[in-house]
């Protein structure tokens, strides 16, 4: 069942969803990775091209934490003609993930009984994001993937649609992650966690629209700005240049950072996300970390950004070594972590290269050739 997404969003939301994004309503009930299940979910998506080149090229792109479908407004320049993805060959599709409040269900939706869900919206996982864009493919009628790619957590998910659906995936570009999330991830998660429970307005996540947890997601996204970016790109935007009241640039930056966060984001959508991304292990339940890389066999695109202290690029290398059909590319950014959302010119001529070579790898590349240079 299509319907518009902008219906069931909070009023707050409405904004930051582009009014070209559809609703779909699963038929089934959601079995979840971790018990229990969903009903009535419902997965927001946006489509680009024409659906009759969705036999052969279609192309899922799969967003990071924050980020919704509405690819051309994160990742602009990547769409377009001659692009690495390009509407007049490619059907290119991008759902909200579940667990997110951009009109796919999650914690801010209406649960049963009409209102939010808030902290009764139960504990997700990266395959049951990947499971939700599995039925929306049955619906579009696209049984075959030509490529599925995303950065961050959106990289999680395309590993696990190569891991889960081999037959449907030919080709994959994991960006700015690992196979499994690092302990460092994982401590910076729970801190930012810790920072919004510490809210008084938390109220174990059953906080209401009129008072919600702001000063503690702020303080959450300030922490994450700070690990998305390194400290080269600081000092060369920033350096020690005073406010023109008090203190300085870089702290206004990151006080205008979480302010804007507040309004655009709900914080038990991300309190459920970043669980699922500490969880997330391709390999769990299906062998050896190792074992189940080796066993990925489509071709990949794994790419680095150059400054990035969040997912270090030896993450990635390790990754690509594994990954049978894998080359391995950097990106050349002071930016850190963001690198793929800031560098997206030399980010979209990877793609496009590695789609023009007809995703098959470059055996023996030498490292000193794997870098993108912005």
């Amino acid at each position: 069942m299509k319907t518009t997404a902008l219906s069931a969003l909070p009023e707050r939301l409405r904004r930051y969803v582009a009014p070209e994004t559809q609703s779909l309503r699963l038929r089934d009930p959601l079995s979840l990775e971790y018990g229990g299940e969903l009903e009535n979910v419902r997965v927001a998506y946006r489509t680009w091209g024409d659906p009759a080149n969705a036999a052969q090229r279609s192309v899922l792109v799969c967003h990071a934490l924050t980020g919704s479908a509405d690819v051309d407004r994160w990742w602009p320049g990547l769409i377009g003609e001659g692009g690495a993805l390009d509407p007049r060959r490619d059907f290119i599709v991008c759902s909200n993930i579940l667990g997110s409040c951009y009109g796919t269900t999650g914690p801010a939706s209406p649960g049963p009984g009409g209102a939010p869900y808030r902290s009764a919206f139960p504990r997700i996982d990266v395959r049951d994001m990947v499971e939700v864009q599995r039925r929306l493919l049955d619906e579009l009628g696209i049984e075959r993937l030509a490529l599925v790619t995303g950065p961050s957590l959106g990289g999680m998910q395309a590993l696990e649609w190569a891991a889960s659906y081999p037959e449907r995936v030919a080709a994959v570009a994991p960006i700015g992650v690992g196979g499994r999330h690092s302990a460092w991830c994982i401590a910076g998660n729970e801190a930012q966690r810790a920072a919004i429970y510490a809210d008084p307005d938390w109220r174990d996540g059953d906080y209401s629209d009129e008072a919600r947890p702001a000063r503690g997601l702020a303080a959450a996204r300030m922490m994450a700005v700070v690990s998305y970016r390194s400290w080269q790109g600081f000092q060369q935007r920033f350096g020690r240049e005073p406010c023109e009241t008090h203190g300085y640039q870089v702290q206004s930056y990151l006080r205008h950072q979480g302010r804007k966060f507040v309004e655009r984001f709900d914080a038990n959508c991300y309190v459920r996300l970043t669980q699922a991304m500490n969880d997330f292990d391709v390999a769990r339940g299906r062998g050896t970390y190792f074992d189940v890389l080796e066993s990925i066999r489509q071709p990949a695109l794994v790419v680095s950004v150059s400054s990035d202290g969040l997912y270090p690029p030896d993450e990635q290398r390790l990754l690509a070594r594994h990954l049978p059909n894998a080359v391995h590319r950097t990106l050349d950014s002071a930016d850190g972590h963001d690198g793929f959302l800031i560098k997206t010119g030399p980010l979209g001529r990877l793609l496009r290269t590695f789609r023009d070579a007809g995703s098959d790898p470059v055996p023996g590349a030498a490292p000193e050739a794997l870098t993108a240079i912005a």
